[in-house]
């Protein structure tokens, strides 16, 4: 296989096979191709497409550059969930204690966070004690005994997606439907799953900005999992507000806690129990969404789900303590509240915004290995549709560093839109992609 042939092959459209693409990935991950090479060969691709079968061979060999989680000896069907990102996205938190309680194994690979979206690894690590990182005989002995286990992902799961990825940040390629597919679904393959079921965010808080885009990304992901034997599901869920009240890793383990108690905001509440009960539905717990959600709604409310996460954060040598005694957590030296500068209603968030100011408080990062501070954030205390006025607070922000309030502050009054006209809040659940196509709801 001659490089330049291949380059030129999908330059002009023309369609490679698995064995090419194969030895693509292969020859890349073992540093036989200099990263001119792939530059090219990713912005063919950016420019030209892939077939779903292209896709698929793309995906499985990113999967298998490294290792690939074996979960066959645990008993039951594992059903594995993956956020596109978003802002007070919380639900890993939440869903994780709350599957595993009615019965479904949860096994879970997370990042860390960057830019403006939140990292579940970074949200656990605000508990004391907690470990993000388990050897895999510990990842399966947790699931084995508890049902659920969560690690960080490691450099040697699917290293030609890392490789890979790196490349697209600096060739202006990251924008592909095709290489976002095959990068989402890499890993999810490597990390053992039977089944899989993306939620994939639309709106200002996402990547995906509208609805077209993110059913053509989900429809791509389906179907990658269907060719390969793994069933896919996709929920498309709006991020045109933040899920959340809470923005910041400890912050949103607190809301978190509160959701598992039967509170919290009703959207997060109401996006975990969709999501869990399309989980219980994939694994064969529960054969319709009326009966999975009514079971789950039972474990948030009766006390259930609350103390699965108290027996998975103790698994993980955590402090559950912390359910209890909330100031265990990290606490900010700074707090401050944001009052309203002016009359009228919040028409429109921009999310992404939002997500920047709790980064510039310390709560995420601007660069790939950066320092954050796990007590930073920020409190939300209104949203689309509410009535504010000058003296009404509409936000607390939280940091260790007062020099960073200002313009935290600054960014958060930028993102919000007011007006005359009261607006609906929007639609959470927009509609589920399948191997059936997209179902609107």
């Amino acid at each position: 296989m001659r490089m330049p042939d291949i380059i030129a092959k999908k330059r002009d459209g023309g369609q490679l096979d698995q064995l090419e693409i194969r030895q693509l990935v292969t020859d890349y991950t073992n540093d036989l191709i200099p990263d001119y090479q792939m530059a090219a060969f990713l912005m063919a691709v950016f420019l030209q497409g892939m077939t779903y079968e292209e896709t698929a061979a793309m995906t499985m060999a990113m999967a298998e550059s490294g290792k690939c989680v074996d979960l066959s000896a645990i008993s039951g069907i594992k059903v594995d969930k993956h956020s596109t990102g978003g802002v007070a996205d919380t639900t890993t938190l939440i869903l994780a204690p709350l599957v595993a309680a009615a019965g479904v194994p949860v096994a879970k690979m997370s990042g860390r966070g960057l830019g403006f979206t939140g990292g579940t690894i970074d949200k656990l690590e605000s508990i004391p004690g907690f470990r993000t990182t388990l050897t895999q005989r510990e990842f399966s002995d947790n699931l084995k005994r508890y049902g659920v286990a969560l690690t960080g992902q490691s450099a040697d799961v699917a290293p030609a997606d890392g490789k890979i990825y790196a490349l697209r940040d600096v060739t202006a390629t990251v924008e592909s439907i095709p290489l976002i597919a095959s990068s989402v679904m890499s890993k999810k393959i490597a990390a053992g799953a039977d089944k899989i079921l993306l939620d994939v965010k639309v709106g200002s808080g996402a990547f995906m900005k509208d609805l077209g885009a993110a059913v053509e990304l989900a429809g791509t992901m389906v179907k990658i999992g269907e060719i390969v034997g793994r069933e896919t599901k996709a929920v498309l869920t709006s991020m045109e507000e933040p899920l959340g009240l809470n923005i910041g890793n400890s912050l949103e383990v607190l809301e978190a806690i509160d959701v598992l108690s039967g509170q919290g905001k009703e959207a997060l509440r109401e996006v975990s129990l969709t999501l869990g009960a399309h989980m219980l539905n994939m694994a064969g717990r529960e054969k319709s969404q009326a009966a999975a959600r009514k079971l789950l709604e039972k474990y948030l409310d009766d006390g259930t789900a609350l103390r699965k996460f108290a027996e998975f954060i103790n698994a993980q040598h955590g402090d559950p303590a912390i359910i209890e005694h909330r100031e265990l957590l990290p606490q900010a030296v700074c707090q401050q509240q944001v009052f309203g500068g002016a009359s009228g209603f919040i028409e429109k968030i921009d999310v992404a915004k939002l997500g920047y100011s709790a980064a510039v408080l310390g709560a995420g990062r601007t660069y790939k290995g950066q320092q954050i501070d796990l007590a930073a954030g920020i409190v939300m205390q209104c949203g689309i549709g509410d009535y504010i006025e000058p003296g009404r607070s509409i936000a607390v922000l939280y940091t260790n560093d007062p020099m960073k309030l200002s313009a935290a502050e600054q960014l958060l009054r930028q993102a919000l839109t007011i007006g005359r006209a009261k607006i609906k809040r929007p639609q959470l659940i927009l509609g589920v992609v399948d191997k059936d196509g997209y179902h609107n709801l």
